[in-house]
């Protein structure tokens, strides 16, 4: 679900985390680092479980519509299309999604029903649905790309949800695009009744998760051989103007120059020059890609990187 970048940013962010609370407990570290990484799934339920509450509120509400005293002749015969959407149906027949929504005790709608309530009144306002329930027959295909376009133009750029999810795990903001980018593909890629939505596992193979553990671990213990090593590149810079979250960076690209044989050298000047791009200062990149280049030069004279495998230099 999560792909190596990903990792890299968890793994800068709970070292970041470290130095700000001053820990020197590897383990205790690595355990909140494993469960940021765990959490990303859970992030992946409550996105999914959006659906199910979503038609579960709207057929509640047009049922009791339908019974009230005084309802109009348009709620004595509400229109079910909605909530009989292909999607709905395919989502509720998923055994396993809702088996592993009780494993990890996903409630938030729950809880949390006037974000679900304020979505559904945002989709029924829109013109999208307007459009869709003004044709009267239903077509596979064409519920497919309505809830598809839903989730795109309502659901997933909808601020009110964005906020919640900040509120409710602060772990989740780098999470959020992610899962919304996997959670759209999977909608788009349904082509029948008989496909079904594979539930994502957070890491791939073992390989994935030793490439956490030892990324984590191995730029912790050797920090201060890693800061001499570009500290020496760095004359004209005190100590103090160079960003710490730039500091870390580097020290986990030259971990992963020095300790990692199986990546190539320029997986990971790019790896780590998009994320400075991303989290730290805007001339981060520029700074960091003339240290690392310098640094690369320098182990390469001493034979200090040692890629196994064709190619990987």
């Amino acid at each position: 679900m999560l792909n190596r970048r990903h990792f890299r940013v968890k793994v800068m962010q709970t070292i970041y985390a470290m130095h700000r609370h001053e820990s020197d407990s590897l383990d205790t570290e690595e355990k909140f680092l494993f469960q940021s990484i765990e959490n990303s799934q859970d992030l992946y339920l409550v996105m999914l479980s959006i659906f199910n509450e979503l038609q579960l509120k709207e057929k509640a509400y047009l049922e009791l519509a339908s019974k009230k005293h005084l309802a109009t002749k348009e709620e004595q015969n509400p229109n079910f299309k909605f909530v009989n959407n292909s999607f709905f149906k395919i989502l509720g027949t998923h055994t396993a999604f809702f088996d592993k929504v009780k494993e990890r005790k996903i409630d938030n709608w729950k809880r949390n029903d006037d974000c679900i309530i304020f979505l559904l009144e945002s989709i029924k306002t829109s013109d999208l649905y307007k459009r869709y329930m003004a044709v009267e027959t239903s077509e596979f295909k064409k519920d497919i790309f309505f809830i598809y376009d839903v989730f795109n133009e309502i659901i997933a750029p909808n601020e009110k949800l964005y906020d919640y999810l900040e509120d409710y795990k602060i772990t989740w903001v780098d999470d959020i695009p992610v899962i919304n980018t996997l959670l759209s593909k999977q909608i788009k890629s349904i082509k029948s009744f008989d496909d079904s939505i594979e539930l994502p596992v957070v890491f791939k193979d073992l390989d994935d998760k030793e490439f956490v553990r030892n990324l984590f671990r191995k730029t912790v213990l050797n920090e201060l051989e890693f800061a001499t090593a570009f500290e020496n590149k760095t004359p004209n810079w005190d100590k103090e103007r160079i960003a710490e979250l730039d500091t870390i960076i580097l020290k986990m690209a030259i971990c992963e120059l020095l300790k990692f044989p199986s990546i190539p050298v320029k997986v990971t000047l790019n790896e780590y020059l998009e994320i400075a791009k991303e989290y730290s200062t805007p001339k981060s990149s520029i700074f960091i890609n003339g240290i690392l280049d310098n640094l690369v030069k320098d182990f390469q004279a001493e034979n200090k990187i040692n890629k196994a495998g064709r190619g990987l230099l």
